[in-house]
């Protein structure tokens, strides 16, 4: 058995908050019932699978920052976030629809600041207002401190599906 099961998931980097709520915009979070959930990946490469008690309190998933770096993952936050545990502005999920997360942290080489100032400047380009989806994920953030979800088992992230650089096909439930 893990023994961190059961333990408090370390907090997340902010870009985690962004790219959940990216993923809430892209629809790419599928609800199967009160405890399990896919997100698809920002390139639409993989999805991911995340199991969650009925109160939200304990957590699963088997993304890469969930598996390997010890914190919860955007595909957790985001499960909670359109489980609606939390509320977040509209406008932040607009701002950040379409966000090719994936290929900007690569290019970025994982400097989350980096990928959070190109956000925001695609963002203000499209008429956001990079000070609101700041706060927004800020709020998040904080409310997702305060909860302190605790872990789930540990489950090895997935094999991308398709190396092709097609679309990861809806696995059946």
């Amino acid at each position: 058995m893990n023994p961190k099961i059961g333990k408090p998931w370390n907090i997340p980097p902010i870009v985690k908050i962004y790219e959940a709520l990216g993923a809430l915009g892209d629809g790419r979070v599928l609800l199967d019932d009160e405890c399990h959930a896919r997100v698809l990946s920002s390139d639409g490469s993989k999805f991911y699978e995340v199991e969650i008690s009925p109160d939200g309190r304990t957590i699963s998933s088997n993304d890469n920052a969930s598996y390997w770096q010890g914190y919860l993952g955007y595909p957790g936050i985001a499960v909670l976030l359109r489980r609606g545990f939390w509320p977040v502005g509209t406008e932040a999920i607009r701002a950040v629809t379409g966000i090719p997360w994936n290929e900007l942290n690569r290019r970025f080489r994982n400097d989350y600041n980096c990928t959070i100032q190109e956000v925001m400047r695609r963002a203000a380009e499209r008429g956001f207002d990079p000070r609101l989806i700041a706060a927004d994920a800020e709020a998040v953030l904080s409310r997702l401190r305060e909860f302190a979800p605790l872990r789930g088992h540990q489950r090895r992230p997935p094999i991308v599906p398709n190396r092709t650089g097609g679309r990861a096909t809806n696995p059946p439930r």
